[in-house]
């Protein structure tokens, strides 16, 4: 791999404290926000994103004021999404110093959002995020995985991989897939669902959900992710960022 693959820790927001559950359930708290961004910018994060999970389901917009706060303590790229619902969101969102917007139920609603975005303020700036779960029976898609709304409480029939590789044409920079049936169980990313995206991408892929062991990381940028992004793992000192690396480094992949 001649490009380097980055390590991003990821920071799910509520009511201005980090937090994490399983599948997105049974939320526990984790932390201060600015707090973790600082310290994982000291340890070598390549880049952090920031998601306000509750925005979406709350219908109300990012808290700026975090986003700023946590803004001025890192120097390392922010991304940062939650409740993003219009071209007027991702200025603010700028303005309060991300470098990068994360967008999903808006996006869902109205595609043509990710092109407004683009041509605004360029691809590199749009991350589409997309939630995808398996589904089987009636409901099975034609990859076998839904994308999901809401944090994940939601299905909308969509297929996954064919929104992936939608978003990307419509002007997405980066395609952030979260597996919600590995979130937070720390099992593995899905390498399968990792698989059947990266062929048909032509953007940047950043691997979410699942991770809980070093070769787990080193799993998923082998499998063709760009990114491998995690949460619990780094915030309760299973792994460190510097662990991580020197796992996939060893493993032959190109890290920072």
């Amino acid at each position: 791999m001649s490009v380097a693959v980055r390590v991003i820790p990821c920071l799910d927001v509520a009511g201005g404290r980090v937090v994490k559950g399983v599948n997105f359930q049974g939320l526990r708290d984790a932390g201060d926000p600015v707090e973790l961004a600082r310290r994982y910018d000291a340890e070598g994060a390549d880049e952090i994103t920031f998601l306000d999970v509750s925005a979406s389901a709350e219908a109300r917009h990012t808290t700026m004021e975090v986003v700023s706060r946590t803004a001025e303590e890192v120097f390392v790229p922010l991304t940062v999404g939650g409740g993003v619902r219009s071209v007027a969101d991702v200025d603010r969102l700028l303005k309060a110093g991300a470098d990068k917007v994360g967008i999903n139920t808006a996006a869902i609603a109205r595609p043509e959002l990710i092109t407004e975005v683009a041509e605004r303020f360029g691809n590199q700036v749009v991350v589409l995020s997309v939630d995808a779960r398996r589904v089987t029976g009636e409901t099975r898609t034609p990859s076998g995985y839904e994308v999901t709304t809401h944090g994940g409480r939601i299905g909308t029939g969509i297929d996954a991989v064919e929104w992936a590789l939608r978003g990307a044409e419509l002007g997405a920079g980066e395609i952030l897939l979260n597996s919600m049936d590995a979130d937070g169980t720390k099992d593995g990313y899905d390498l399968t669902m990792l698989a059947d995206v990266r062929p048909g991408l032509h953007v940047p892929l950043i691997a979410s959900g699942g991770a809980g062991k070093v070769e787990d990381f080193t799993g998923a940028a082998l499998a063709g992710a760009d990114a491998v992004l995690a949460a619990s793992v780094f915030h309760f000192r299973t792994l460190t960022i510097g662990e991580v690396k020197d796992h996939m480094r060893a493993a032959g992949v190109t890290v920072r």
